[in-house]
Order: structure tokens, then sequence, then C-alpha cells
């Protein structure tokens, strides 16, 4: 039997400034806070959860009041993400805001929360239904230094090329996308001991598993 009242929200997240778009669909407890959306936004992307983070949402910044405040002085002040739940919305369907990784390479994500939902099971943790694309580098420079970044990849003869395949690995593919591996990643996103992977996987094959849109 189905319950009546909402219980999960399908929100997608889509890196801003950046053609073809990187994003994933998520579906999500609708009684989660924002500090738990925030850990399973790392793992759709594969962020390292290295740098600071914020929200912005309705002109309030919202963040972890336990890390130092890194903001500029016109900033409004940081509130406590963990004060905040996904509920706490509503169900417009309209709902739209940003969360920012890394306030040094700016990573903007906008959050748009597509589907209030009611399943038969109440979710406890989030799962990722669809994606496209790789997210940059970690520590790249932000969406300038990922343009760059990927401007002297596809160039063998640029100076920089050989150094640059060093840094990630060998291997960088901007279309890549294992839903399989980001669902895997997801559903594990609040487990304290949770693995990230530092690069993506080398392909196995000319078809390696990816998949865009």
């Amino acid at each position: 039997m189905i319950h009546e009242e909402l219980n999960a929200v399908k929100p997608r997240i889509t890196l801003d400034d950046i053609e073809p778009p990187i994003w994933r669909r998520l579906v999500a407890p609708l009684n989660w806070r924002l500090d738990q959306l925030h850990l399973a936004i790392q793992a759709a992307f594969n962020w390292w959860n290295s740098h600071l983070h914020e929200f912005r949402i309705g002109g309030l910044r919202y963040g972890d009041p336990d890390v130092e405040d890194v903001s500029f002085e016109d900033s409004p002040p940081l509130f406590d993400e963990r004060e905040v739940t996904l509920r706490d919305f509503g169900h417009d369907p309209s709902v739209r805001f940003v969360y920012t990784y890394d306030l040094g390479d700016n990573w903007r994500h906008i959050v748009e929360m597509e589907e209030w939902l009611t399943l038969d099971d109440t979710p406890r943790f989030a799962a990722c239904l669809d994606g496209a694309r790789a997210r940059p580098p970690e520590d790249v420079g932000g969406v300038s230094g990922y343009e760059a970044f990927l401007e002297i990849m596809s160039d063998p003869l640029d100076a920089e090329h050989t150094e640059m395949k060093r840094w990630c690995a060998g291997h960088f593919d901007p279309e890549w996308f294992d839903l399989g591996w980001v669902d895997r990643d997801v559903r594990h996103a609040l487990r304290a001991n949770a693995r990230r992977r530092l690069h993506q996987p080398k392909p196995r094959s000319a078809g390696h598993g990816s998949r865009t849109s």
C-alpha cells in the first residue's frame, strides 16, 4: 500500500557554466538535512570533499559552522546546514538553489527539485538515477582551468601535455559516466569509511561502459 505522505525528492544537480552540461539526477529521503545532501552530491560527482562548501538558498548561506568561514566581508552570515531538511522546502516544483564546492575553484552546482515523491518504502539513502559526463579533475583551477586542461589533453604536441597527462593519472575522458558506479557511490555517501576514487577508471575497450546524453 502506497503511503499518502511525501517521503522523497528528486533533485537534478548541474555544474554551472560548463557546456555540454555535466549533471546528475538523484532521489533522496525528504527528511535528509543539507549536510547529508552535500555528501550525496560529493559522491555523485566523485568530488573528494577536501575543500569548503556552501549552499545559497533564498539569499542565505548554509554550510558547516565547525570549519573556518572564508567568505568575503559583504557575504551573508553562515547558517548551520544541519538545521535545514529537504522537507522544509515544501513541495514546490520550482525550488532551485546553488551548492558551491571549493570556494577557490568555485564549482557552482545548480540544484533543481524536479519532483516530490511518495514511494512505497521510505528511502534511507540516496540513489543516482541518471546523469551525464565526468566532472572536471579536482584542483584543476575552476572553469577556465578546466577549459585549458581539455585543450592541453587534446593536443599531444602541447609542451604541457605529458605533465598534465601524468597529473591526471594518464587518462581523462570528459564524456565518461558510469551509472552503476556512480549510484553505488551515492548509496554509500553517508558511510564514515566511504572510499572515493582519486581518478576515473581507464577504458577497457572502446565502449568502456560510458553513457552520455
